[in-house]
């Protein structure tokens, strides 16, 4: 099994590393998909490029590495696809408006994807569709949380064991932490007005504002 990691959205990158992964080691049996940013403003205070370039990094750089190595999976109907969400795919907040748009795209990808590898009968390829809370790498430095204790900040180590384990019992989705799954059904089953003021309550329209993100190392 080789598993591989990339942080490409250019496709003539990614092109070009994956025909230099697979001389190298061969054809790629586990794909993490795993590209993110965040720009951290209000959608009226992005500029085209960095709405551009969050879908670039966040999205499109799914497309172009499963262009590159599903072909191979589909072949010998084996392998395993894992996407890397966010609960922010599954639920909107205020300040996250291109981030939030392209985990959602990322769920409905990675789902439909699903769907079409069922229809072609490759069950030999399994999905699994990961939609972590704040996981403490320092990406959302300054986002706050009002429930600390329903939604804890996850450590890079808990999340990757978690990740692990979906993969090899073949877990569809995996919400961490487990209260997630809670508030996504929630979402489903409650009224729009219901859902905002829920959001609103649990700190979801304030959350972006002390944001700073990745400080750069002086």
């Amino acid at each position: 099994i080789h598993i591989k990691i990339f942080h490409f959205s250019d496709n003539i990158e990614v092109h070009r590393t994956a025909n230099q992964v697979k001389k190298d080691v061969g054809d790629v049996t586990i794909l993490i998909n795993n590209a993110g940013i965040v720009t951290g403003k209000p959608f009226l205070q992005c500029s085209e490029n960095e709405l551009l370039k969050t879908m670039a990094v966040n999205v499109y750089s799914h497309f172009w590495t499963l262009k590159n190595f599903l072909p191979a999976m589909v072949q010998r109907n084996h392998g395993h696809i894992v996407t890397i969400s966010s609960l922010a795919g599954l639920i909107g907040a205020s300040g996250l408006v291109d981030y939030c748009t392209s985990k959602f795209a990322n769920v409905g990808f990675a789902e439909s994807l699903g769907l079409e590898l069922m229809k072609d009968n490759k069950d030999g390829i399994d999905t699994t569709i990961v939609c972590p809370h704040l996981i403490h790498t320092g990406m959302f430095e300054g986002f706050t949380n009002r429930f600390d204790m329903l939604f804890p900040t996850l450590s890079p180590e808990y999340a990757a064991s978690r990740i692990v384990k979906a993969v090899l019992t073949n877990q569809r989705l995996l919400v961490m932490p487990r209260t997630g799954y809670l508030i996504t059904a929630v979402r489903v089953l409650l009224p729009v007005a219901a859902v905002k003021r829920l959001t609103k309550f649990i700190g979801g329209l304030e959350c972006m504002d002390g944001f700073v993100g990745r400080q750069k190392m002086k």
